[in-house]
């Protein structure tokens, strides 16, 4: 996990100069569906923003298993394209709904955006986009989603240079004791930050198998804020709501909040959970009950 986790500048580097491969994504204009499962829905939840709130067009993200193509109802959304994102490749809820959109009649094309590219995700794809410098070992993910998202990113036309610059000093500093001994977490995010606020609850959750949670920021005073106390930490990863900060500091809680890229600030989080598995003698790349890829029973 440390090793991938420290590559992450590098591998969003080469995500940013992969211009054939972001020229395959659908083009502006076009209505479409992200889908993933864990980690990669959360990365759908941000693209799903990122390409919406920029104008490029009415895109929907779902979890894979809850995308009701047997329903007729996703039929029913006219989609003219459905990206489908897995580290793997071989995740059972997204290839059933692949294989399903084949059999449905669906006309949408679909593209895939995977770390393994010998899996049987290529197959069941219209397009493949392979990211075989991003996969992993470990089982808890970090450089996969990442630079999955840095690809979306620049095919949106961001400049990823202050994020990558942000995430190698980010790899480098030291980390506050106070913030790796927390007794709690809640992540929060607003618009394309909200998945990434869910996917560093859920690294922690993975890693260190921590008390963590994660709301879009506007909804955490909707009473999640109850739980704010001293010794625990409520992160903002982007730009905070106007009156936060000064609602947390009654709490007596710590307030985390840079102002920096938040995909920066998600290896900040990766680091804290690897420091609190460390700490806890515990095995991030083989954490309890879990493995690399879920692949259900048939």
């Amino acid at each position: 996990m440390e090793a991938e986790l420290r590559s992450q500048p590098q591998t969003w580097a080469t995500a940013a100069d992969l211009r054939e491969e972001q020229s395959l994504l659908p083009a502006a204009g076009e209505r479409i569906a992200v889908v993933g499962c864990g980690t990669s829905w959360f990365m759908a939840q941000s693209y799903a923003a990122l390409r919406e709130s920029a104008g490029h067009g009415v895109t929907d993200a779902f979890a894979a298993s809850e995308a009701f193509v047997d329903r007729g109802a996703f039929l029913a959304r006219n989609y003219g394209a459905v990206v489908a994102i897995t580290r793997s490749g071989t995740t059972t809820e997204v290839l059933e709904l692949l294989d399903a959109m084949r059999t449905s009649g669906n006309s949408a094309r679909t593209i895939g955006i995977v770390g393994d590219p010998e899996t049987p995700l290529v197959d069941l794809v219209d397009t493949a986009i392979r990211l075989p410098f991003a996969d992993e070992q470990s089982v808890v993910q970090t450089r996969f989603a990442t630079t999955a998202l840095a690809l979306i990113r620049a095919s949106l036309g961001h400049d990823l240079s202050p994020a990558i610059d942000q995430a190698a000093a980010a790899i480098e500093e030291e980390l506050d004791d106070e913030l790796i001994a927390a007794e709690q977490y809640a992540f929060l995010g607003a618009g394309w930050t909200v998945g990434l606020a869910h996917e560093a609850a859920l690294k922690m959750r993975e890693a260190s198998q921590s008390w963590t949670e994660s709301y879009p920021a506007k909804e955490y005073r909707h009473g999640p804020i109850a739980i704010a106390a001293p010794g625990r930490v409520t992160w903002m990863l982007g730009e905070a709501p106007a009156g936060l900060a000064g609602d947390l500091a009654v709490t007596g809680a710590r307030f985390e909040d840079r102002p920096i890229d938040g995909m920066a600030d998600l290896v900040r989080a990766q680091r804290v959970a690897l420091a609190r598995a460390r700490r806890a003698g515990l095995d991030p790349d083989s954490p309890r009950n879990l493995t690399r890829s879920v692949i259900l029973p048939s």
